[in-house]
C-alpha cells in the first residue's frame, strides 16, 4: 500500500508551528510496513488543498490529512476531501452529542459553528471519535482509495490514532508487522552501514539504518501471521547486530541514551550527579526528562565560570591556574567534586569550547568528559570540530551519558 501525508495549515507552511504530526504519522506507517512516498504541506486555501489532495490520490492508495477540522470558515479539510473523493457528509448524531457534552462539562454552550464538526461520511466512511477535543476524525473510502482525517493538535491526533486509526490500519494489513530498534552510539553512519551491509539486503526481516547526531539505529522489521512469529523472525538479525557492534550498542527498543542510563541505574540501584560547563545543564535535563529519573538523579551543577568550579565543586585553584578550565584535569576534578557533593555513585562532568569562539587557546569543539565512581575516574578527550554550537553541546552530553552507561556495564 502506497501512502501520502498532507499537513494542513498556513502556520505550518510559514514555519510558525513545527509539524510534529507528519513525523509521528510517518513512524506509525513505517511500523506497519506501509510505504510512505510523499509528504506535503499546504496552507488554509481550498483550491491549493484540493489540488494537493488530487495529486496525492493520483499516486497513493492511502492519504492522511492532519489539520483543518475546526469550526471556523477556513477549516475546510473535511469538506474538500469529501468533494474530491465524491463522498457525502451527513450529520453524525453521536459526534454532535459528544461535542455538546464536551461543552457542557466545561459549563459552556456549544457555539453553532461547532455543528459542522459533526458532519461526517456516514456512508462509505468510519468515524474516529475525539476523546480530547471537539473535532472527530474519520476515514473516507471510495474506489479503492482511502483518506484519513485527523485534527491538528498533537494532543488530540496521537490518542485518536492510537485508539481508533491504528486498529483501522492494522485490519488492512496482510499479516502482522513487528519492528525492533538496535541503537548504537559512537559509530559513524558510513562505517555502521558498511559493517551491516549484508543485513541491509534482507527482505523478511528488513533492516533499515538511520543516523542522528553521534549515533545510529537499525530498525529491524518482519512480517508474520502472528506477532510472535514476526518477533521470532527479527531475533536472529538483532543478535547478529549486537555481535557486530558489541558494546557500542546501548540498547534494543529503548528511546534514547538517557533512557538506557536511567534504566541501567535503576537496575543497579545506583545514582548519578552532573557537573556541567559548556553543556550548561543539558545532561541533567536529558536525564530528568525520563520518567522516574528522581530515583537515580542526585543533583546537577551548571558551573560555567572558574570561581563556581572552585568554590562549589572543589576544583583546586592550582589545577585551574595550571591547566585551565578546559582540560582533562579540570573535568576530572569536577566529576569527583560533584560526586562528593551529592553522595551519588557516579559523577559525570563536561567542560569544553562549544563556540562560537575558541576558549583558552582550544579550538571550537574541544571537549573533555569525565566519569567518576568508586573504581576511579575516566576521562574522554573529544575533538568535535567547528560544528554548530548546539550540535557540540548535544554530542558532549551524549558522550557523558555513554560514559555512565559503560561504567555501569563494567560494574555489573
Amino acid at each position: 500500500m502506497i501512502a501520502e501525508i498532507i499537513a494542513v495549515g498556513t502556520e505550518l507552511l510559514l514555519g510558525d508551528v513545527l509539524d510534529t504530526n507528519s513525523r509521528y504519522l510517518s513512524q506509525q506507517l513505517a511500523a506497519r510496513g506501509i510505504a510512505l512516498c510523499h509528504r506535503q504541506t499546504v496552507g488554509d486555501n481550498p483550491a491549493r488543498l484540493e489540488a494537493a489532495l488530487t495529486l496525492a490520490l493520483s499516486r497513493a492508495e492511502l492519504v492522511l490529512l492532519c489539520g483543518g477540522l475546526g469550526p471556523t470558515p477556513d477549516d475546510l479539510t473535511k469538506e474538500i476531501a469529501a468533494k474530491t473523493l465524491g463522498v457525502e457528509l451527513c450529520l453524525h448524531q453521536p459526534s454532535l452529542d459528544r461535542i455538546l457534552d464536551y461543552y457542557a462539562r466545561s459549563g459552556r454552550m456549544m457555539p453553532k459553528s461547532n455543528q459542522k464538526q459533526a458532519m461526517l461520511p456516514i456512508s462509505g466512511g468510519v468515524v474516529f471519535p475525539n476523546d480530547h477535543g471537539t473535532a472527530p476524525g474519520c476515514a473516507m473510502e471510495k474506489g479503492g482509495k482511502r483518506v484519513l482525517l485527523f485534527p491538528g493538535p498533537p494532543r488530540e491526533l496521537i490518542p485518536m490514532f492510537e485508539s481508533y486509526a491504528a486498529p483501522y490500519l492494522d485490519a488492512l494489513a496482510d499479516g502482522v508487522l513487528r519492528s525492533h530498534y538496535v541503537r548504537v552510539f559512537g559509530v559513524g553512519e558510513s562505517a555502521a552501514a558498511e559493517k551491516a551491509a549484508a543485513w541491509l539486503q534482507s527482505e523478511n526481516p528488513t533492516v533499515a539504518p538511520y543516523a542522528k547526531d553521534g549515533e545510529m539505529y537499525f530498525r529491524v522489521t518482519a512480517r508474520g501471521d502472528t506477532a510472535a512469529e514476526a518477533d521470532a523472525r527479527c531475533q536472529p538479525t538483532i543478535v547478529e547486530l549486537l555481535s557486530l557492534f558489541g558494546d557500542a550498542v546501548y540498547g534494543v527498543d529503548v528511546d534514547s541514551l538517557e533512557q538506557a542510563v536511567v534504566d541501567g541505574l535503576k537496575v543497579a540501584g545506583k545514582t548519578v550527579a552532573t557537573a556541567e560547563s559548556c553543556t550548561g545543564g543539558l545532561i541533567a535535563e536529558r536525564i530528568t526528562s525520563v520518567p522516574g529519573a528522581s530515583a537515580v538523579f542526585g543533583c546537577g551543577v551548571a558551573a560555567y565560570n572558574a570561581e563556581i568550579k572552585h568554590r562549589v565543586l572543589g576544583v583546586p585553584q592550582d589545577t585551574i591556574d595550571r591547566t585551565g578550565t578546559v582540560s582533562a584535569e579540570t573535568a576530572t576534578a569536577m566529576a569527583q567534586g560533584v560526586r562528593a557533593l551529592s553522595g551519588a555513585d557516579f559523577g559525570v562532568a563536561v567542560t569544553g569550547a562549544a563556540g562560537p569562539d575558541p576558549c583558552e587557546g582550544h579550538p571550537v569543539g574541544t571537549v573533555f568528559v569525565a566519569c567518576s565512581s568508586e573504581r576511579g575516574t575516566e576521562v574522554r578527550a573529544l575533538s568535535l570540530g567547528s560544528r554548530d554550537r548546539a550540535v557540540i553541546r548535544t554530542l558532549a552530553a551524549s558522550h557523558a551519558l555513554d560514559m555512565v552507561r559503560r561504567a555501569l556495564a563494567i560494574g555489573q
